[in-house]
């Protein structure tokens, strides 16, 4: 039968019909069509040309891609990487930004903050029985006198920690937030003993007789609890309640687990340190880390059976983040080398076990993976030219997207290049120029579109995203240039070696096996796709099958998708041994107040003026809608508002601090001095009179003149009004202290545990700010009121996370729509096709978060990004190989295109991704195993499935039609080796 074949089929009977064929075919041939195959032939003839040259010519393409290579490496020099977690989440131009910069430059940074909750699990609950009468009160565990004394001597054990740095001993001390120095250099410590003074003796204080307890610490401290600003608690004991620091310590904050206001019913201590931030020193600051790192060395190895205790400093989370990184680098290392073996070994094709040195590509493997990692490296050379800093989602992230898009084109290149026959009278390079220029476009297509798919998303206002993209879109174009240069003459030199039975690695030596030469072959995998996988999959049963099963699945992750939770759980940035996990467990389940929040009045307000003041002020005839009302009333409805106090009033404790009533503004008669209220002087008198008009508010010059002597006033016995420790950093002075500038009323949120409660209080706050300038009729002048907090400078990528998802996923699928159309040879509905299954693939990532419990951030958003350009890869080769098949029904063209192009795919991407990923599930980091285990694993799957089964079976329905010039082409370039193929076989 195949001699009857043959014999029919002529040369002659081939020109004839290709001539009848051609001639009927050529007047159906649109403009399109033509423009499209010009365009397709133009990409093969280019690249079939520089294949040639590149294996023509090795050494010089070589020499110049490692000179390329290491003038971009050079760049390493200036390398810069940004640690500040402000840098990496915010914007410079953020909103958040911008009020962070201007209540530091304004008011100070925000202080560090080291701080410890304390238990007792051994103590039981005490009743204290009050003399002469009245109900017993219960005192929760912590609150025995005993655990007091104990909690007393840790506290005391850490003011007394000693820590080295540049041969200087560091205390806390030297560092700590002190607000009357140097009048008194006590430290800010907010703890419940403050209560007592730190004091052993105050604690024991009692009054009584043989027979009866008249007053002792539960007195005190409940009288305390109520009048934190006190200095006479009014009881037999006639403590003060002030902290020896000079400010109040609310109960709020240094109690846990009480229910509603019964402070005595705490389960938990509450001791926070408050440390100087020195940004803009970078000695002191290197001294206030050198202390936390000894205070947490000290609380690691404290030991005490009667306390429970976990603690945070401020450093403790970037230590711990820096901890993890180190002990994932094994785990990363491992992921890598696994890809890299796997890909060494997959890339050969063994004849048998004789030829099993000679036919391996072991060599040819690890040159390509030095490629792709030398295109990673060449794009961080390049920008650190510039100057852009380098992230660590860069470093973790980038090598992995790399090398799944460049071992696929390799794999690609690789694989088709075995499964070519060499023809009669071709040489090498024109042999591999010949594939490089069927298979180029494709690598082009995917790179190209994945270049400016992440080229686009630097437009992101997101810093991390912006990174990412820049640093992945060059990236991937370098990869893209050393493999049709570099790897291509590399394949050439590895042709020849086993063309003269070298050996692999070892190429000096040549084996005693002798051949033919190159042998075509094709892989198990290949056959599978072919014979079966293909047929299969595109029989008339199983199509509608496989579309229905994935518009179920698409239409699940769709209904899911808005589900997904916006946010990242600081304890998920921890590793699971951590000693900070505990923290943020015991925070959550204790801590009655959460983060301050400052409520700042931006430069330009008058205070001199009664209107001015009453739009601000709180007391008796202020405005029902004032500032310091609005946040009062906030805080009525804190659970809805997420403001959980009253806010602190600077102006309304001057008012009450400078009434002639009071005994706390005095000035010398003589020169008009300030006279603290605690001197015993004759010439001290009241700074107002006792009039009529002295009892009224201060306004213009005398509220100006006053107003810095309460600022600088330190409270005391006979005036615990003065606010020096309370306010001196609140008021910002301008123009010589002549006209108030900025200010801030302080407040505190409710305890935030999740990151939709800490999203919320945010927005909350925004919105009550926003109403009172609003109110206050400043709306249309040149200052504003705006709330700050800590936080809000890392949360506020939230507010629009949404919505830049939206804008860089639509933008990555907008520039591979275009790209792909115009490289596909403008086939406008082969770009629509894969579009539509990137798309699909996108929104069952959402759905695969919702299932796996992925919330939305920036890291998941990188990856989301990131598996926009995996998709390409899965996606595009499938459907370019469809359109230049010339089969006649789209059935046999999916076919072909699937079993041509599946193999490569799935080996290339799928098979090597998978086995590094799931190293990746061993990590130590919750971090990895959720947004890179997960994510990764479910970008491969996804990828491969629709890629490989829905893509091809869509095609199948509604894929492009045949461009009949492209058939022309085809059919002229083939027309001379149909008999020898014919015949060969």
């Amino acid at each position: 039968r195949r001699r009857h074949f043959v014999s029919e089929y002529t040369p002659i009977d081939s020109n004839v019909a290709f001539s009848v064929n051609s001639h009927r075919d050529n007047g159906n041939i649109t403009c399109g069509e033509r423009l499209g195959e010009r365009f397709e032939n133009g990409l093969r003839m280019t690249f079939t040309s520089w294949g040639a040259f590149c294996v023509r010519n090795p050494r010089p393409v070589i020499l110049f891609s490692v000179v390329f290579i290491a003038m971009c490496c050079s760049g390493f020099v200036y390398i810069k990487a940004t640690t500040n977690p402000v840098d990496l989440w915010s914007a410079p131009n953020s909103q958040a930004r911008k009020e962070k910069e201007y209540f530091d430059t304004h008011f100070g940074p925000f202080f560090r903050s080291e701080q410890i909750i304390i238990q007792a699990p051994k103590s039981h609950p005490d009743t204290y029985s009050p003399y002469p009468s009245g109900e017993d009160v219960p005192f929760g565990p912590p609150l025995t006198k005993d655990i007091l004394h104990q909690v007393l001597d840790l506290q005391d054990a850490i003011v007394n920690i000693t820590a080295s740095y540049d041969n200087e001993t560091v205390m806390l001390k030297d560092i700590c937030l002190a607000p009357l120095a140097p009048y008194n250099n006590n430290c800010t410590i907010l703890s419940v003993l403050n209560y007592f003074q730190n004091s052993h003796s105050i604690l024991d204080h009692t009054v009584g007789d043989e027979f009866f307890v008249y007053a002792d610490y539960h007195t005190h401290f409940l009288y305390c609890v109520r009048a934190p600003a006190s200095l006479n608690d009014t009881s037999l004991l006639h403590d003060p309640c002030l902290g020896t620091f000079g400010g109040p310590v609310f109960p709020w904050l240094v109690l846990g687990g009480y229910d509603d206001d019964n402070y005595n019913n705490a389960t938990a201590l509450v001791i926070t340190f408050p440390v100087n931030n020195y940004y803009n020193d970078s000695k002191k600051l290197m001294k206030a880390l050198a202390w936390e790192k000894e205070f947490i060395n000290f609380l690691k190895n404290y030991n005490n059976s009667n306390l429970t205790i976990s603690f945070s400093a401020e450093r403790s989370i970037e230590d711990e983040i820096d901890r993890e990184s180190n002990s994932d680098i094994s785990v990363v290392l491992i992921s890598y080398i696994v890809m890299f073996v796997y890909i060494s070994i997959a890339l050969g094709h063994i004849q048998s076990c004789r030829r099993l040195l000679v036919d391996s590509k072991i060599s040819l493997g690890i040159a390509g993976i030095l490629i792709v990692l030398s295109s990673v490296a060449c794009s961080v050379g390049i920008f650190s030219y510039f100057g852009i800093p380098l992230t660590l989602i860069v470093i973790e992230v980038i090598p992995f997207l790399v090398l799944a898009i460049g071992v696929d084109n390799i794999f690609i290149m690789v694989q088709t290049l075995q499964r070519d026959e060499r023809l009669q009278g071709e040489t090498l390079d024109k042999q591999i120029g010949r594939v490089l220029g069927d298979v180029a476009p494709s690598m082009f297509l995917s790179s190209f579109s994945e270049t400016v798919a992440f080229f686009l998303g630097t437009l992101s206002t997101m810093p991390a995203v912006r990174t990412f993209s820049l640093f992945a879109g060059m990236a991937v174009l370098i990869d893209f240039i050393l493999q049709v240069t570099c790897f291509v003459s590399l394949l050439g030199l590895d042709i020849k070696r086993q063309e003269s039975n070298r050996l692999d690695i070892l190429c000096c030596i040549k084996s005693s096996e002798e051949t033919g030469g190159v042998q075509r072959s094709e892989s198990m995998l290949f056959l599978f796709f072919k014979n079966l996988f293909s047929p299969y999959l595109l029989k008339d049963w199983m199509r509608p099958i496989v579309i229905a099963v994935f518009v179920g699945i698409l239409s699940f992750s769709a209904a899911v998708m808005h589900n997904v939770e916006i946010g990242l759980d600081q304890s998920l940035s921890m590793p699971d041994d951590s000693y900070v996990i505990d923290y943020f467990s015991h925070m959550s389940k204790y801590l009655h107040a959460g983060p301050p929040v400052y409520f700042v009045l931006e430069e330009g307000h008058n205070y001199t003026s009664l209107e001015g003041q009453n739009m601000v002020c709180g007391g008796m005839g202020c405005n029902n809608d004032s500032l310091v009302q609005q946040v009062f009333n906030a805080a009525e409805i804190g659970s809805y508002t997420r403001i959980g106090y009253a806010p602190s009033s600077w102006i309304d404790d001057y008012f009450d601090w400078v009434k002639p009533q009071s005994s706390c503004c005095r000035v010398y008669n003589t020169t008009g001095q300030f006279c603290n209220a605690s001197v015993s002087d004759p010439s001290c008198t009241r700074c107002r009179p006792l009039t009529q008009e002295g009892k009224q508010r201060p306004q213009g010059e005398d509220f100006m003149t006053f107003l810095p002597m309460f600022l600088s006033d330190n409270p005391n016995p006979k005036c615990g009004k003065g606010g020096h420790a309370a306010y001196n950093s609140a008021v910002n002075f301008i123009n010589n202290k002549t006209e108030v500038g900025a200010t801030y009323f302080m407040t505190y949120h409710t305890v935030l545990k999740t990151s939709s409660d800490f999203i919320d209080a945010m927005r909350k706050a925004r919105i009550i700010a926003d109403n009172i300038t609003e109110t206050m009729g400043i709306k249309e002048k040149n200052y504003r009121v705006f709330p700050y907090s800590v936080f809000y400078v890392f949360y506020e990528q939230y507010l629009t996370i949404v919505h830049d998802a939206i804008f860089n996923l639509c933008i990555s699928l907008g520039s591979i729509f275009l790209v792909t159309t115009v490289l596909l040879g403008f086939e406008v509905w082969a770009a629509v096709v894969v579009s539509i299954t990137i798309a699909m693939i996108i929104v069952n990532m959402f759905g695969v978060m919702w299932l796996w419990g992925i919330s939305l951030n920036a890291v998941s958003l990188v990856n989301l990004v990131m598996s926009c350009g995996i998709a390409v890869e899965f996606c595009s080769h499938v459907t370019r190989a469809f359109t230049v098949s010339t089969k006649g029904s789209r059935v046999e063209r999916a076919e072909e295109a699937l079993s041509h192009m599946g193999s490569s795919v799935f080996s290339g991407i799928t098979l090597t991704k998978f086995g590094g990923i799931v190293v990746l599930a061993f990590s130590k980091s919750q971090i990895f195993k959720i947004f890179y285990f997960r994510m990764y694993l479910a970008m491969v799957v996804l990828g491969a499935t629709h890629g490989l089964i829905f893509l091809p079976v869509l095609l199948s329905y509604i894929g492009p039609s045949v461009n009949k010039a492209k058939t022309r082409a085809a059919q002229e370039r083939t027309r001379g080796t149909e008999r020898e193929r014919l015949l060969y076989f």
